[in-house]
């Protein structure tokens, strides 16, 4: 069976029996977890064990785990700094490059100890000092130094089993607005884009990034809807100019930046129809419930064969268990660099 283009949340630490169906619903391919949804390890491998029990076989459990203030995970796991102490508090650049290949190979090799396969990371977005949504989850404000950050990051989470998901294309970083409570708007052209923000995206595309996330922004010289729902941008200048072939993920529907498309199920339309392979709603079962019950979406076009083997390459790879990871002296001193960050 393909995977589903709808990913969903669940409302506290244990599988409800509304839950269980909804995973088993058609359009339902992939679940994010959020800090709501843990309290212990012991309890969260109860939770995936259930959720893997209720889903199809072919099924993704991602969750955002960057480090710093977006770690959804805490009590059990490594307490990952911010992606930007990683440059700002390395010696050199090399040191800075290891620090950021263990950072993601210590985030993925425990996620993945866990049976969790990917963590939407790492961000790409520059960090120009206005956007406090940003801030200090980018590596860097420039783009050659982000471009190399994140080549060696992906490269630690390809290590341990994980595919990555770079993010939010084609960059955040430059808008004071929050794209969770407003729509924002980039006035750039795409000369100022192309020699700035997009520079890491096209990079790491030409390396083999995995999957990517578009940014709820209007880039009001490119076109007149936001990024994760525009043809012009996922399918004429990230598929075709860039030749991305990995997996586009929406942003959260639920946010107030994908609030221009209408309700959740024409949100889910637009999106899917605009290129991307997979949408999220979070925090709002109604509206999950809404694109289930009313979105016109086409499963055999929104699962096709290209589509399908994309996000097919989201699943992790086979890895240890929790207990044989935390016997290994990789883990125990790569946990202790990484404590030195924090």
């Amino acid at each position: 069976m393909p995977i589903a283009p709808l990913m969903l949340d669940l409302e506290g630490t244990v599988l409800t029996a509304e839950e269980k169906e909804l995973l088993q619903h058609p359009f339902c391919g992939g679940l994010i977890f959020f800090s709501r949804n843990f309290e212990s390890v012991e309890q969260l491998q109860v939770l995936i064990d259930e959720v893997r029990a209720a889903a199809p076989e072919d099924f993704l459990i991602s969750v955002d785990h960057e480090g710093g203030r977006v770690q959804r995970f805490r009590e059990g796991f490594t307490k990952l700094p911010a992606l930007a102490k990683l440059y700002e508090q390395s010696e050199d650049e090399p040191s800075a490059l290891r620090a950021a290949h263990h950072h993601a190979w210590l985030m993925a090799s425990e996620l993945r100890a866990m049976g969790i396969d990917f963590s939407f990371a790492p961000v790409l977005d520059l960090n120009y000092g206005v956007s406090e949504v940003i801030g200090d989850r980018a590596f860097h404000s420039q783009a050659d130094i982000v471009a190399k950050m994140a080549t060696s990051y992906i490269s630690g989470m390809h290590d341990a089993g994980m595919a990555a998901t770079g993010k939010h294309f084609p960059g955040h970083g430059a808008v004071v607005a929050d794209s969770h409570l407003e729509i924002p708007v980039d006035e750039r052209g795409m000369a100022a884009l192309d020699a700035a923000d997009m520079r890491p995206f096209a990079h790491l595309i030409q390396q083999g990034m995995d999957a990517v996330m578009p940014a709820h922004v209007i880039y009001s010289e490119i076109d007149s809807q936001p990024a994760g729902f525009s043809k012009i941008w996922l399918q004429k200048i990230l598929r075709q100019q860039l030749g991305f072939d990995g997996v586009i993920f929406s942003d959260d529907l639920n946010m107030e930046g994908a609030s221009f498309a209408g309700n959740y199920a024409q949100r889910a339309e637009a999106a899917i129809s605009a290129g991307c392979d997979m949408v999220l709603v979070c925090n709002n079962r109604p509206g999950v419930i809404q694109v289930m019950d009313e979105a016109n979406i086409d499963l055999t076009s929104a699962t096709s064969q290209a589509s399908m083997q994309r996000l097919e390459r989201m699943k992790g790879r086979e890895y240890m268990n929790r207990s044989a990871l935390l016997d290994t002296q990789r883990w125990s001193e790569i946990e202790s660099e990484m404590s030195a960050f924090v």
